[in-house]
């Protein structure tokens, strides 16, 4: 069987950790190992997963300690592992049952990947999908540093590592997009496998990245710019790059709220809209009346809840 450590990073998700948990018990390939360590959560995360440790079907510890931060508990858990394949699940996440299995597969298919990825779906905290991130980008098997270049990133859940391809601390511990950092860091020496199947559910919440996007977003640019520094990309290239980038981000802050960050961005970097349409379509969002654009935001939202519904664990995915 193959050898698979399973590493869950824990800090104040007692609402959600325990289904996070068996999320684990529950896969059809079974890991080698389970370590949890509780990064000093404050409101009982503790005795949840002690409790529900109590039930795991394979071996199992708990480190719980002082908190340090999300890279520190990371390389701490790696340090720890022995496994050939390395893969962390939030305490606020969900794998479907066949996720390691299928995930683990398509590594032994493709023994040049450092790492396997795919897409996930976004959950609510009541577990109801409310997206998939198969919507936002395409992705493919092969080279991933273009993709990612381009800001188009993937979500830690749907990730399992060859172990083996990883430094001895894989996240930078100054880094506060550290998933993000080590993958530019991988694809720039290694190949990528991208999963097609959706096997994992990615929780959101109002303090999400998505809800900071004025605070990290900055964090993201950082990574990218050291990332175009170590590859001695040319400036010309570097620009494109920048500018295609930081007008994404103007669609996104708008998205999310942030009209003033939006139009800031729009004006500094309209060489890097794609079209004229693109241009158009921030503008009239930022005409948008604030209270109807959050109507309509609730609207899309609740709309998802009844199509979609919840995320069933029983294998069977929506």
């Amino acid at each position: 069987m193959p050898d698979v450590f399973v590493l869950v990073p824990s800090y104040n998700h007692a609402r959600f950790v325990e289904r996070a948990l068996r999320s684990i018990f529950g896969q059809s390939l079974r890991p080698n190992k389970l370590l949890v360590i509780d990064d000093g959560s404050t409101d009982g995360s503790v005795e949840i997963i002690e409790r529900t440790l109590d039930d795991c079907p394979f071996a199992s510890e708990l480190i719980v300690r002082e908190n340090r931060g999300l890279s520190k508990t990371l390389n701490q858990g790696f340090s720890i592992s022995n496994g050939e394949y390395f893969a962390y699940l939030g305490s606020d996440d969900l794998w479907l049952p066949s996720f390691l299995k299928e995930g683990v597969s398509e590594l032994a298919t493709h023994p040049e990947a450092c790492l396997v990825f795919g897409n996930a779906y976004l959950l609510d905290q009541d577990d109801f999908v409310i997206d998939e991130t198969g919507n936002w980008h395409d992705f493919n098997t092969g080279n991933a540093l273009p993709f990612l270049l381009e800001g188009k990133i993937f979500s830690s859940p749907g990730v399992i590592y060859r172990a083996a391809y990883l430094p001895e601390k894989p996240w930078d511990e100054d880094s506060r997009l550290e998933d993000y950092d080590l993958y530019l860091r991988l694809a720039a020496k290694h190949e990528f496998v991208f999963n097609k199947q959706t096997l994992c559910g990615w929780r959101q919440h109002d303090y999400n990245a998505s809800g900071n996007l004025p605070e990290m977003f900055p964090e993201f640019m950082k990574a990218h710019e050291n990332a175009l520094e170590r590859l001695k990309i040319a400036e010309p290239e570097r620009e494109r790059l920048r500018n295609k980038i930081n007008f994404e981000a103007a669609f996104n802050f708008v998205r999310h709220g942030f009209k003033k960050e939006g139009m800031r961005y729009m004006i500094r970097n309209l060489r890097g809209a794609e079209s004229v349409a693109g241009v158009l379509d921030i503008v009239f969002r930022l005409l948008v009346p604030k209270r109807l654009f959050q109507w309509n935001r609730r609207r899309k939202y609740e709309l998802a809840r009844r199509k979609f519904g919840k995320l069933d664990l029983s294998g069977r995915g929506l």
